[in-house]
């Protein structure tokens, strides 16, 4: 199959791009490297430049050979969003589509859109299923709805076909150690836990001990990178077999863990103790969120291979053990 991933050299799309290796493709990786390392993708093809240029875009598509687009470059800080609503407008909406309508003259096979929990803002109903409300709560949600939107618009106008995967929590990294998350403001929980463990960074801030939880933390849903990019992966081969189609999945494991559970996790993973202080909560923060991953594993056949907290910290360790500073350039 002719790939192109869109943002492939970050830390979600290089573990799709090394899947898409392990299986015998040659995927065409397009990033600006402003986010995403040279280093995640191996020998893969690169393309460093503007997923939204169609000079880009050219370059990667084979003339007699319409391509799957594997989108996954966007901008993804929720408070950044917040601060600077204009610049997720235009990484990811207004970009967005304008590289869907220069694949739409490409005949493109299908799109798999790296989407988010983010579109449903504030839950009314644990756990999430696709059909809960969407009412975004940031411009980072409300861009990856807007954009989810279109795709159906496109869908049905023009014939493109895609599969949107609303993600919750990101973690761990390729049991093999060789690639891993590595953002240069990592914001995420459980890298910053063993970045501090590192002594990377001084310390990590639980914000706010007094949610409505068991142990009054936030309790949040996490998934392995690597039964990420397997759905990906899942997800093209319904594209294949269903030209045309359009599809929303959630993306989680189905298990909720609070913060401070995960901080106990890695302690124990680790062997290591970590410095944690308490902090005020953050604006906008749910004091829980779990996802019902049920559609994606009747209709896709989807299924954890990594479901445990300790295998999704003992990965991440071993990749930030091997990479103290993470990739050797960008």
């Amino acid at each position: 199959m002719s790939v192109i991933v869109t943002g492939g050299a970050g830390y979600i799309g290089s573990h799709i791009v090394k899947r898409l290796v392990e299986m015998g493709e040659a995927p065409i990786v397009i990033d600006d490297l402003s986010e995403g390392h040279r280093d995640s993708i191996g020998e893969c093809r690169l393309i460093i430049g503007d997923f939204s240029d169609p000079e880009v875009l050219g370059k990667a598509i084979a003339d007699d050979d319409p391509p799957f687009i594997i989108h996954m470059a966007a901008n993804s800080l929720v408070g950044e969003s917040i601060v600077n609503p204009s610049k997720y407008y235009e990484n990811n909406l207004i970009k967005s589509l304008r590289m869907l309508d220069f694949l739409r003259e490409e005949k493109v096979k299908g799109i798999v859109f790296s989407s988010s929990a983010a579109v449903y803002g504030e839950p009314k109903e644990i756990p999430i299923k696709e059909n809960h409300p969407q009412d975004p709560t940031n411009p980072y949600g409300e861009t990856k709805l807007s954009f989810e939107r279109a795709l159906e618009w496109y869908r049905r106008s023009y014939s493109i076909g895609y599969v949107s995967l609303r993600y919750f929590n990101a973690a761990g990294a390729d049991p093999d150690g060789t690639i891993g998350e590595n953002h240069a403001d990592e914001t995420h929980l459980i890298p910053r836990l063993l970045l501090a463990i590192l002594g990377r960074i001084e310390s990590v801030e639980v914000f706010g001990d007094d949610y409505p939880t068991y142990d009054g933390t936030c309790i949040r849903d996490y998934i392995h990178v690597m039964d990420l990019a397997e759905a990906h992966i899942l997800a093209m081969v319904f594209l294949e077999r269903n030209r045309g189609a359009g599809r929303i999945f959630n993306l989680g494991n189905g298990e909720g863990f609070s913060v401070l559970e995960v901080i106990e996790m890695v302690k124990r993973v680790t062997g290591r103790d970590v410095p944690v202080k308490i902090g005020k909560r953050r604006q906008g923060d749910p004091a829980v969120l779990l996802a019902s991953s049920a559609k994606i594993v009747e209709e896709l056949r989807w299924k954890a291979r990594f479901p445990s907290l300790a295998d999704i910290i003992e990965t991440a360790w071993k990749w930030h053990r091997a990479h103290p500073e993470g990739y050797k350039k960008k």
